[in-house]
């Protein structure tokens, strides 16, 4: 299957500079990525349900981003934008998967700071450990049925020789654009699913926060209140990040998706948002910031001896 780049195959001077742009990216994405999970794995002080999801959340980005990006990252130096039949479908159900998944987890990580915040007496009962797994491992699997749904729906639909996939990856709108038969049942059904895993999530988290908000005007002390509110604003930017540029595109029909807008929206929450998201918790997270420092400077002290 040939894949055109956004007009590259007319525009080559532009390859250059989004393989270096998509390269930093993928780069920040994977050192970002991995000190959280390592951090979140290492550090006793980290062991709580707040960085079990984090680190969680982390390596499902870090898989995110490496299902499409060095795929990318090849053909841009490249004579030519192939990817296999087989690659590319594999493309489609994995990074479908991802994308379902880290849609529920945001909202298991809200549901979190809701109980931290409002119930903090409740807290460790609300969140054991065993609860905590079985959610995890519940999300994961969610996220992967409802790729095999809607990956495979679009899959068998037929195009009829069409090869010329415009678009930067392999996925389930730019997929249905190729079909030569009437897509209407597979659009209602990606409306529907897009609905349930984005629109329903993001509905529970603004409701969440909302109680949360409450809880937080109520703490008297101003420094509690805002460690409180800067936990969550670091929540609250990747969900925005997520949740709009994800809605803008499995919301809607695939038919009505401008050429351009819609390879921009999938390069925010394909790679901008997997790569922001670790700088975002650390940048803005005290307990990393420090659990890092010890990290580095344990790992110092070892290789001084």
């Amino acid at each position: 299957m040939i894949l055109s780049y956004w007009d590259f195959l007319d525009r080559p001077w532009l390859e250059t500079p989004f393989f270096v742009i998509f390269l930093v990216a993928y780069i920040f994405s994977l050192f970002g990525n991995i000190s959280i999970i390592l951090v979140s794995c290492l550090d006793p002080q980290l062991d709580s349900p707040m960085y079990f999801f984090v680190s969680n959340l982390s390596f499902l980005d870090l898989c995110y981003t490496t299902s499409t990006v060095p795929q990318m990252l090849v053909n841009l130096r490249g004579a030519e934008k192939i990817i296999s039949y087989g690659g590319c479908v594999a493309q489609l159900y994995i990074f479908l998967a991802l994308g379902s998944t880290e849609s529920i987890f945001l909202a298991i990580m809200a549901f979190d700071r809701y109980a931290a915040i409002c119930k903090p007496l409740h807290y460790p009962v609300i969140m054991n450990q065993r609860r905590c797994i079985h959610m995890a491992a519940g999300t994961w699997i969610s996220g992967f049925a409802n790729s095999v749904v809607q990956s495979t729906l679009t899959v068998v639909a037929p195009r009829c020789g069409q090869r010329m996939l415009d678009h930067f990856f392999c996925e389930v709108p730019a997929l249905l654009k190729l079909a030569c038969i009437d897509t209407g049942v597979n659009e209602t059904e990606l409306n529907v699913l897009g609905a349930l895993l984005l629109l329903v999530p993001l509905t529970l988290i603004l409701g969440t926060y909302v109680f949360i908000a409450q809880a937080v005007m109520r703490i008297r002390s101003a420094e509690s209140r805002w460690k409180a509110f800067n936990t969550c604003a670091s929540h609250l930017l990747v969900v925005s990040l997520f949740y709009f540029t994800a809605i803008s595109m499995y919301v809607q029909p695939p038919s009505s998706y401008s050429r351009d807008r819609g390879k921009i929206m999938a390069l925010f929450y394909g790679i901008v948002t997997p790569t922001l998201n670790p700088f975002i918790y650390t940048l803005r997270n005290k307990d990393v910031k420090a659990a890092l420092r010890r990290s580095l400077t344990k790992e110092f002290w070892v290789k001084t001896r």
